[in-house]
């Protein structure tokens, strides 16, 4: 995924220069925990008050299509803010419940007119169709009458989210004179691309006292007595005029059904471990609130909050991971991936005829061309790994009908490794920015430092990927496979070969003996980046290495196991640093597809360990959730992971990880046409004993099994099927 630049380079916990754009590492998000609510192209950050308070380097806000729509919302009580009692969000991630508190209030004269906790509020917020509902219920606990000044103040900075990640612009648009009625306030800006963008707030009951930017109740309550407000915050025009009372409610209503019905074709994980099945309720709940029906289908945006939008790469490999578990989401990335992909040549969006869409921008200032990515192409995997997810649903599903509608994009991608990838003509694909304004690298690890040589110096274009020749590879053989069941058995035969050619040509010049693993990447002149680092493990996901260097390659890889997962480079390295975001942190997705890549070779005590280490890491994580990475530091006795002060939380492919973790160490494989499930030889983690998956599909058919610890062996029993689907286990 796509990180700009968070500070000078010389600041090695933010050394990730990408080009001109920003994201700020003034505030650590750790540092505040934010709760975050997304519904298709809107989210809202917001601090554990439920207040918005945004300020430099700040996130917080209600976004809608890149921009933040709302920048301020804070309630208080008397003047003063309310005590946090707890702040959570509802498992299926519907809504954000705040139960709040009064603090000792004093009038004029600094008397002691309410002692604390005896006025409780409760704030739930949710968002549906880009507005942002909010019940407030006040319950007096007195046993005397109160009266008291709920006020709230707000405001719209209609910032662009480059700007909100650090961008700074010569020029604005301008903000128009706000509209009032009795109970709402219209805020709008008109930006330089002639858009207008409103935001407009509506209260019920009616306030007291209704300003431009401040909106204040003078509520009396008996003891004992509980009142609600409700607050609407559209972004653009709110629908028309309803009770916000009962709008409130039938969002909540719609919310929840939307998150059942997204969910309802995905299996169900229960395991014998309670965290573990917090963790992955999380994990799942995050998966959908992630996902937006896009006219394809499903589609995961990448995380909250700098990459809430369409990221190809993110989405592929998200999709990747849950395959086994819900393919919908596949056949969505693939629709929307191929509606979007490159037909001609734009330097400035780094686009070729073939190509996969790397981010995809609507905000203000990509539509002005101030930042490039408003449909931008500059990612060299995305079109590979492409390939690579049509193969596997096809392989997954058996839907040929799809796939046979997919074909000329397939062909199309094809042909761009063909045409444009291999830059050089080397036999190897390569990345090198058509333009200064786009991204210096151009593979996962996307930072300006995140290739060097190993005396730390930085590589330079055109660079050849480890894990992206093994995509290609892996590209080849999903097309031979399509190619042979859409009966072009020459076609299939022919890209076998060339997959088989890569194969023994890339063990030549990117395995390194002494290194006892694949070579970070080769450089413009062809030199080899003798650096270990966690992409290696790509090369074992894709299949590209040979059998015989599986088990020394992940030796290499668990050599830099932290204790919480493996180092995306090792500690022997010029570069490491456990706080750099591609130089030595830890990320769940990498981990993930590095555990695949050991399950696929037969190693699956590793990839079992991997499993560990994230769950445990995840015991230590605010609501079980995996962010996008943590730190590299070595496990202490008794301590958890260092946590990335800007990590996005959620985070798609983070939120994956433990449902593809689950796969490997269960050697679970599903074959459509033989209606056939198979274990190969499964191994449980050393904190479960046993797992039980529910609803899982094999074409027309479904069937839940349990697997549980026996001494050494896992045992697999069919608890429930439709249909003759069979079990086949492989001790």
């Amino acid at each position: 995924m796509t990180i700009l630049s968070k500070a000078p380079a010389e600041a090695e916990i933010a050394a990730l220069d990408a080009g001109p754009i920003l994201v700020p590492a003034e505030t650590s998000l750790q540092e505040h925990r934010p709760r975050a609510l997304k519904h298709g192209d809107t989210f809202a950050v917001y601090d554990h008050n439920g207040d918005i308070l945004a300020g430099a380097g700040s996130p917080e806000g209600l976004f809608h299509a890149d921009t933040r729509y709302l920048s301020r919302l804070q309630l208080s009580i008397n003047n003063a803010r309310p005590m946090l009692l707890s702040s959570g969000l509802r498992d299926d991630n519907a809504a954000l419940i705040c139960d709040l508190s009064n603090p000792d209030l004093y009038d004029s004269a600094g008397r002691c007119v309410l002692k604390h906790d005896q006025l409780h509020i409760r704030r739930v917020r949710l968002l549906w169709d880009a507005v942002a509902y909010e019940r407030i219920a006040l319950k007096n606990f007195d046993q005397a009458p109160l009266r008291i000044r709920l006020a709230f103040t707000f405001a719209a900075d209609f910032a662009d989210i480059f700007e909100v990640r650090g961008a700074t612009r010569a020029r604005r648009g301008r903000h128009e004179q706000e509209k009032l009625s009795a109970d709402s306030v219209t805020l709008a800006y008109t930006g330089l691309d002639d858009r207008l963008r409103e935001t407009q707030l509506r209260f019920e009951p009616t306030p007291t006292t209704l300003k431009s930017h401040f909106a204040e109740y003078v509520i009396d309550l008996a003891p004992g007595e509980t009142k609600a407000l409700f607050v609407e915050v559209g972004c653009d025009p709110l629908p028309p005029v309803q009770s916000a009372r009962r709008a409130f409610f039938r969002a909540f209503v719609n919310a929840r059904r939307s998150l059942r019905a997204s969910s309802s074709q995905a299996a169900s994980i229960d395991t014998s471990n309670e965290i573990l099945n917090e963790a992955v309720r999380r994990s799942v709940s995050d998966l959908y609130m992630l996902c937006t029906q896009t006219p394809e289908g499903l589609f995961p945006y990448a995380g909250i909050p700098w990459f809430s939008t369409a990221f190809g790469r993110d989405s592929i490999i998200t999709a990747l991971q849950t395959l086994w578990f819900d393919p919908s989401i596949a056949r969505g990335v693939l629709g929307h991936l191929a509606a979007n992909q490159a037909t001609e040549i734009d330097l400035q969006a780094d686009a070729e005829p073939g190509k996969i869409l790397h981010e995809l921008r609507r905000g203000e200032m990509a539509e002005l061309g101030e930042v490039p990515f408003r449909r931008y192409y500059g990612s060299v995997d995305s079109t590979p790994l492409f390939v690579m997810l049509a193969g596997a649903y096809l392989e997954r599903t058996d839907d040929i009908k799809t796939l046979r509608g997919l074909w000329p994009n397939i062909e199309a991608a094809l042909t761009w490794i063909d045409e444009y990838g291999d830059r050089d003509r080397d036999g190897f694909v390569e990345y090198f920015r058509q333009t200064d304004e786009g991204l210096a690298n151009q593979g996962w690890k996307d930072s300006q430092d995140s290739i060097s040589h190993a005396d730390g110096a930085l590589a330079q274009g055109p660079i050849a990927l480890v894990e992206v020749q093994a995509y290609v590879y892996a590209a080849w053989r999903a097309a031979a496979n399509i190619s042979r069941r859409l009966g072009d058995d020459t076609r299939a035969k022919h890209l076998d070969t060339r997959a088989e050619a890569l194969r023994r040509r890339f063990d030549t010049h990117f395995y390194d003996e002494a290194l006892g693993t694949y070579v970070l990447a080769l450089d413009g002149e062809k030199r080899p980046c003798r650096v270990r680092s966690s992409n290696a493990g790509h090369a074992l996901f894709a299949g590209i290495a040979f059998p015989e260097r599986a088990a020394t390659v992940a030796n290499t890889l668990m050599a830099s196991f932290s204790g919480f997962g493996i180092r995306t480079l090792a500690t022997s390295e010029a570069r490491y640093n456990p706080m750099s975001y591609h130089n030595g942190s830890i990320w769940p997705h990498d981990n993930a597809l590095i555990a695949a890549g050991f399950a696929r070779y037969g190693l699956r005590p590793q990839a079992a360990r991997i499993f560990e280490g994230l769950f445990e890491a995840s015991t230590y994580m605010d609501l079980r959730r995996l962010p996008e990475l943590f730190c590299g530091f070595p496990r202490q006795r008794g301590a958890g992971p260092v946590f990335y002060p800007v990590a996005c939380s959620p985070q798609a492919w983070a939120t994956a990880a433990p449902i593809l973790m689950m796969q490997s160490c269960l050697g679970l494989r599903i074959d459509p046409r033989g209606k056939r499930v198979s274990f190969d030889r499964p191994t449980l983690p050393s904190f479960l004993d046993e797992v039980v998956v529910r609803g899982l599909s094999v074409a027309d058919e479904s069937v839940d099994v349990s697997l549980m610890r026996s001494g050494q062996d896992v045992l697999v029993q069919v608890i429930r099927r439709s249909g003759d689907c069979e079990i086949v286990t492989t001790a």
